[in-house]
This record gives C-alpha cells, structure tokens and sequence, in this order.
C-alpha cells in the first residue's frame, strides 16, 4: 500500500508530460456566428475588450465566408481600437475595405481608417527645438488621407462633414509641424532644407492657416541663397494674397542680415 499511491501519482504526472499543458476551454466552439456576434457585443458593453476581442477573433477565423464575416471585421477593427492595439486596429479595417469594396458601410470603413490615426491631443507637447527633426508624423498624414479619400469617394455620406472638420485640423497641424521645422532649419542657416519644408506646406496644404508664414520663410530661403527670381516671384504671391501682411507693411532690404531680422521679429 505504501508503494501504491507514488505509483499512481507518478502515473497521474507522467499523463501530464504525454497529453502537454491543458488548453483553454474555447466557448466559441459549435457555437454559430450570429451567438458569437451577440456574445462579443454583450462584452463590449462592459469593456471587455479582452473577451471581446477573443470571441471575435475565433469568429473571423471560424466564419470567413458567412454573411457575418465583414461584421467580425469591423466589430474587431473597433475592440482592437479600444484596446489601444492601433497596428491590429488598422490592418483589420484595411482587410474588410480589400475583402468587401462593395459593402454598404464603405463610407464608415474609410472613416473609421482616419479615426484609428488620428491624433487630437498631445502631439505637439514637449515639443523642443532639439528633437523636432526626428518627430514622425507619418501617422497624422496617413489619417488626412484617410479622411480626404473618403470625402472624394463618398461625398453624400454622413460622415463627409466630420471628415472634413478633421482634415482642416490635422491640414493645420501638420503644416504647423512643417514650419516649426523649417524655423529649426533657418536658425540654423540650413536654408535649402528650410525652403523644401516651407514649400510642402504651399503645395499640399495650400487652404491652411499658414501659408502667410510659409511663403515668407520661401522668400528669405530664397533671399539667404541667393536665387533672386524666385525670390521676387514669391514675393509678389505674398503680397497677392495677404496684402495687409507685415511683410508688405516694411521696407526691406535684400541683405541677408535684415532678412534675418525680420524673419526673426515675426516668427521669434
């Protein structure tokens, strides 16, 4: 009797090894897509995200041919969201937007894609002067045209107004980025670098609320590096369009060291 029980227990263990480590019991299994999709959206309702994104995932794999696969879709796109999962987020709306371009709800899916990039707070804290020129704002413009493309494709739906509302901030934000750069650049001399970033802002986002500022770090790059055609070409566009800007309010001269200065007094 002595040797029985660390017999059987040496039998119990050794089960263990052979059959591995216990799985996880899968409550989505046998069950149907429409009970799933209740299930996740009971979750969701609590923020649950973890369960949430648990069931759906096990959907989405389960289900990909069912009437209720672009709904796994989107429901995950939007937990994976919530989740902070944005990487996951984004590849999921981009995988219904290639599996399903005829939906019904395409409008809200290149909505959406714009509202997992977008960045309304924080992005311009802490913002130095030391580490400006590294900042990415990749995710700022993939969300500008996220939203722009949904505005040209769809412009009937009701999430036009929004978009646009979004696009004219994010216009000004990154612009504001440009700019803050090519000021960097000048105080630095670096005038070529400085006239591409201020002219980015003059070519692609032309309707923002920078373009005074831009166009006057266009004519001093210009003026610093000596190419004086384009230099007076950008000047009467300057005047054209803001005829009341301080610039057109001097008088000056084309030395480098007053164009500093004037330069620095607007923008310092």
């Amino acid at each position: 009797m002595k040797l029985f029980f660390p017999l059987i227990l040496s039998v119990i263990l050794s089960g263990c090894f052979i059959f591995g480590d216990p799985e996880e019991f899968d409550e989505t299994v046998g069950q149907s897509d429409s009970w799933i999709i209740n299930e996740a959206e009971f979750f969701a309702a609590s923020k649950d995200w973890i369960k949430v994104i648990t069931y759906l995932e096990a959907g989405e794999k389960r289900f990909p041919n069912s009437k209720l696969a672009p709904q796994f879709k989107l429901n995950l796109a939007f937990a994976y969201k919530e989740f902070y999962r944005t990487d996951e987020a984004l590849a999921m709306i981009n995988k219904f937007i290639r599996a399903h371009p005829n939906h019904p709800v395409m409008d809200y899916a290149y909505y959406f894609r714009g509202i997992i990039l977008f960045k309304e707070k924080g992005f311009f804290k802490k913002m130095t002067m030391q580490d400006i020129s590294d900042r990415d704002i990749n995710q700022l413009v993939q969300s500008f045209n996220a939203f722009k493309e949904l505005s040209i494709k769809f412009p009937g739906s009701k999430y036009f107004d929004d978009s646009i509302d979004r696009m004219t901030y994010l216009m000004n934000k990154i612009s504001e980025y440009e700019l803050h750069v090519a000021r960097f650049y000048m105080k630095r001399k670096a005038y070529v670098a400085a006239l591409n970033r201020a002219k980015y802002v003059v070519e692609n986002y032309n309707q923002s609320v920078h373009q005074e500022e831009a166009l006057v770090i266009m004519v001093s790059s210009y003026d610093h590096l000596g190419i004086e055609d384009l230099r007076n070409d950008t000047e009467r566009v300057l005047k054209t369009n803001y005829p009341d800007t301080q610039f057109n309010a001097l008088t000056i001269q084309s030395k480098q060291s007053e164009w500093w200065q004037f330069w620095g007094s607007m923008f310092n």
